[in-house]
């Protein structure tokens, strides 16, 4: 049975709750964690799995329940399984000050004595197996996976998982994000049958996002989205013109979001400006507070950190995954009050900078597993009041995912059944599943499609906070831009939800005085101005093809010749890549042409 740590028993308590350490292991535990202690040590259970939101402290958690189990001799050592090579040697530097001392260059043969026990990655485990199991089996042992979704990455890890730690005293499980975008079973998780035939894995504690708001103990989510105007050619030599956020194919989304992020172009100077602005504000009341934008690659986040040097004056910390100073450079900039990172996939989850505040994601993975350990780089709070503002481009899936911050979930085994004529989007779900089913351990990014960038502008979008909507678009640089950028760093999450609400008030009054020949954007409130989803578009796409049926009927020409001769009187690309606006055109014209012959 999952145990869940209620926002509204707690509320009232400071993040460090109960600001003493029962276990003689920390200075001090937090309410959720101290919940999941008690558990634990009431139920003494062989497996464990805590699900903890990003930032709210599950490292602490597992390392008081290591020094306990130690302590009362249930356990003779520890093994502490991560991700990277730097979260390994992350985990041995906590484990040090409270202390357990874990060897993170272990490779093979008997460990020192003066070591509690050792830390290694699932890739390690995946090389020699049998050497962990035979470590397990020699001496009672405590086995911590640490984001234990990454053991279902590939066949050979979650096997290599299951030879090495099945003879294991103790199993302890964590994760921030407990789902996954595929149904590879997770080593040493419970599934458990809903009613619906469904199997989901359950955790024996969970402490949601929603709950670590309520508490102080993460950072409130401003999300700041840019669409615009992106131009670009196809291998066939078509160009096409769209607009983030209008409604269009998946491949066409993937090429227009890639033509946002191509730093030749002038949506990603502007963005980053905007952060950059952004940042100078948070830092009015957090000094320290820094930046980073998280890149598709390597030439990308190289082209990013000449943008910020040429835009704000200052060099950004490149980190890149390859670069055998990447833990180095992390670890120095994490110490320093510099502005500015860039990096690639490596700083997704895990890594701890506390001090990051602002956040740019500039790339295509589109997976709600790493968007929430994107995002929870920068909700680990220090203080009560501190805010998290992100940066995305409008892309349907990431307006998505920020609008469901604080839903939690679970991973899911089984797929549901669909029947194909019952469902009449059926099929337009299996081609988004296709396109979003992507190994995590991947660079996350869908099959290059060829393309190439030809140019892109910026405009100011919307605000997302909270599961609502705030904001009318405006071009960067303006006032209304600025008013949403200036929003104070330092607020109770209650405080952002009204001045948002009192932003928007105000620049819908300006817009009204504004004349209509001004008036070159959208101008209505974000909230009435729904990111159209990729079933609606097939709407558009099945009306065109309706309606054109007809007029073939009535005019007597064949279908392909009413296509091409829409295309060449509306203008655009086939209407498989056209966009919702282009689709739109295109009936109207038919329509047109339909009434002249009557």
């Amino acid at each position: 049975m999952t145990t869940t740590a209620s926002p509204s028993a707690s509320h009232h308590l400071s993040p460090a709750f109960p600001g003493r350490a029962p276990w003689g292991t920390a200075g001090k535990l937090r309410a959720w964690q101290q919940g999941a202690m008690e558990k634990y040590v009431q139920e003494q259970p062989r497996d464990f799995l805590a699900v903890a939101t990003p930032g709210a402290g599950k490292t602490t958690f597992a390392l008081t329940l290591a020094s306990w189990l130690l302590h009362h001799h249930v356990v003779q050592q520890v093994t502490v399984v991560a991700p990277t090579e730097h979260l390994k040697k992350q985990w041995a530097e906590a484990a040090a000050r409270i202390g357990i001392k874990l060897d993170p260059e272990y490779s093979a043969g008997p460990l020192s004595r003066e070591y509690h026990g050792v830390a290694v990655t699932y890739a390690g485990v995946g090389v020699r197996p049998m050497l962990h199991r035979n470590r397990s089996e020699q001496r009672k042992t405590l086995v911590i996976l640490d984001e234990i979704h990454h053991a279902g990455d590939s066949k050979s890890w979650g096997e290599a998982c299951l030879e090495a730690f099945e003879p294991a005293t103790r199993r302890l499980t964590l994760t921030g994000t407990p789902f996954r975008s595929d149904t590879n079973p997770i080593p040493f998780v419970t599934y458990e049958e809903g009613d619906d035939g469904i199997r989901r894995s359950a955790a024996d504690y969970t402490y949601g996002y929603g709950s670590a708001l309520a508490d102080g103990v993460v950072r409130p989510v401003i999300f700041m989205s840019y669409s615009g105007n992106m131009r670009w050619r196809t291998k066939a030599g078509d160009e096409i013109a769209a607009r983030l956020g209008e409604p269009m194919t998946k491949d066409a989304i993937s090429q227009a979001w890639r033509t946002a992020l191509d730093p030749r172009g002038e949506w990603m100077p502007a963005v980053l400006r905007a952060a950059d602005q952004r940042l100078t504000e948070v830092r009015k009341a957090i000094p320290d507070a820094g930046a980073l934008v998280i890149a598709a690659d390597q030439e990308s986040a190289r082209a990013y950190a000449k943008l910020i040097r040429e835009i704000t004056g200052d060099k950004a910390t490149l980190v890149l995954s390859d670069d055998t100073g990447a833990s180095k450079n992390i670890d120095t900039f994490s110490q320093s009050t510099d502005r500015w990172m860039v990096a690639v996939r490596m700083v997704s989850e895990g890594v701890d900078v506390p001090r990051l505040a602002v956040g740019v994601y500039a790339t295509t993975i589109s997976t709600p597993l790493f968007f929430a350990q994107a995002v929870g780089r920068f909700v680990r709070s220090r203080r009560r009041g501190e805010t998290a503002s992100v940066f995305l481009p409008t892309v349907p899936d990431l307006l998505t995912f920020a609008n469901e911050m604080e839903r939690e979930r679970d991973h899911v085994l089984d797929k549901p059944k669909k029947g194909g004529e019952e469902d009449p989007y059926a099929e337009s779900e299996k081609e988004m599943e296709e396109a979003n089913r992507e190994q995590d351990e991947d660079t996350g990014e869908q099959d290059t499609l060829p393309f190439e960038a030809l140019e892109s502008d910026a405009v100011f979008d919307r605000v997302m906070y909270n599961g609502a909507e705030f904001g009318m678009q405006a071009h960067p640089g303006s006032e209304e831009e600025q008013d949403y950028l200036g929003i104070p760093g330092l607020l109770e999450p209650d405080q952002v939800q009204l001045l948002l609400q009192k932003r928007q008030a105000r620049q819908i009054a300006h817009s009204r005085k504004r004349p209509d020949d001004e008036a070159d954007l959208l101008e209505l409130p974000a909230e009435r101005r729904p990111v159209v989803s990729h079933k609606e578009l097939m709407e558009l796409r099945r009306q065109l093809n309706t309606i054109v049926g007809a007029y073939v009927h009535q005019s007597g020409k064949p279908h392909g010749v009413v296509h091409t001769e829409l295309r060449r009187v509306c203008g655009g690309p086939p209407s498989a890549e056209a966009t919702a606006g282009q689709l739109r055109q295109r009936i109207d014209k038919v329509r047109e042409w339909a009434t002249r012959m009557k």
